[in-house]
């Protein structure tokens, strides 16, 4: 169990990064938020999923 909280987290740790990094660049550039609003939302959205997702697993750890 203990491999699978370490693997939730990597994948936290760099989804975290990822939308660290495109959402401001996707800010910046002149008319892509309506190209790219729906990115975003789902990006933020699986980011809340896999923090749930680590919460709940981390709960079973003792």
């Amino acid at each position: 169990m203990t491999i699978i909280i370490q693997l939730l987290v990597m994948a936290l740790v760099i989804f975290s990064t990822l939308l660290v990094i495109g959402i401001p660049i996707t800010f910046a550039s002149p008319g892509q938020w309506e190209q790219s609003k729906n990115l975003i939302y789902t990006g933020a959205g699986i980011w809340t999923i896999l923090v749930i997702i680590t919460g709940v697993a981390n709960s079973f750890v003792i």
